[in-house]
C-alpha cells in the first residue's frame, strides 16, 4: 500500500510536470521593446492594430469578445481576462499572441491546410479590413514599448 501512495503520485506528477513546461512560451525568442519613448495608444498602437486586428477584434466582430478599437476595451481584456499588463510586455497575453510564440495562441491564427502547410489565418477578406498578416518583429516590439512604458 505504502508503494502505491508513492508510486502513483510520482508518475502523475512526471507526466504533469513536462507538460506544463511545454506550455509556456520561451520568450527569450520575443523580439525587444522599441526604443521609443511616450508611446500612445492612439498615436502609435491603434494604427497597427487597425491594420492587422480589426477585422476579428473591432467595432463589427469581436473574437472572444476582444476589441482593440479603443484603448479603454484593449485595457479590459477578452473574455478570458486581460491581454494587457501594463508594465509587463514579456508576460502579457496579447504580447505572446502577436510574437506568435505559440502556434495554438498566435494572432493572426496559424491555420494547417490539407497541404501540411501554414499560412496567417482568418477567412478570406471582405468588408473594409485587409486579409490579416502577422505582424513584424518591429510592430511587436513597438506594443512592447506601449506596455512596458504603462499602456497610456
Amino acid at each position: 500500500m505504502l508503494l502505491v501512495r508513492i508510486a502513483i503520485p510520482a508518475l502523475v506528477a512526471a507526466w504533469i510536470f513536462p507538460l506544463s513546461l511545454a506550455a509556456a512560451p520561451d520568450i527569450s525568442r520575443l523580439p525587444p521593446p522599441d526604443a521609443r519613448t511616450g508611446l500612445t495608444y492612439a498615436a502609435d498602437i491603434r494604427p497597427i492594430f487597425e491594420v492587422n486586428c480589426f477585422r476579428c477584434h473591432g467595432s463589427d466582430r469581436q473574437k472572444a469578445s476582444l476589441r482593440l478599437d479603443s484603448l479603454a476595451a484593449v485595457l479590459k481584456g477578452s473574455e478570458d481576462g486581460r491581454v494587457v499588463l501594463p508594465a509587463d510586455s514579456a508576460k502579457s497575453p496579447l504580447v505572446l499572441a502577436v510574437a506568435r510564440l505559440d502556434e495554438d495562441t498566435a494572432m493572426p491564427p496559424i491555420h494547417r491546410h490539407s497541404g501540411g502547410g501554414s499560412a496567417p489565418g482568418g477567412p478570406a477578406p471582405t468588408g473594409k479590413f485587409p486579409a490579416p498578416r502577422p505582424l513584424t518583429p518591429g510592430q511587436v516590439g513597438l506594443i512592447r514599448a506601449w506596455i512596458d512604458q504603462g499602456a497610456k
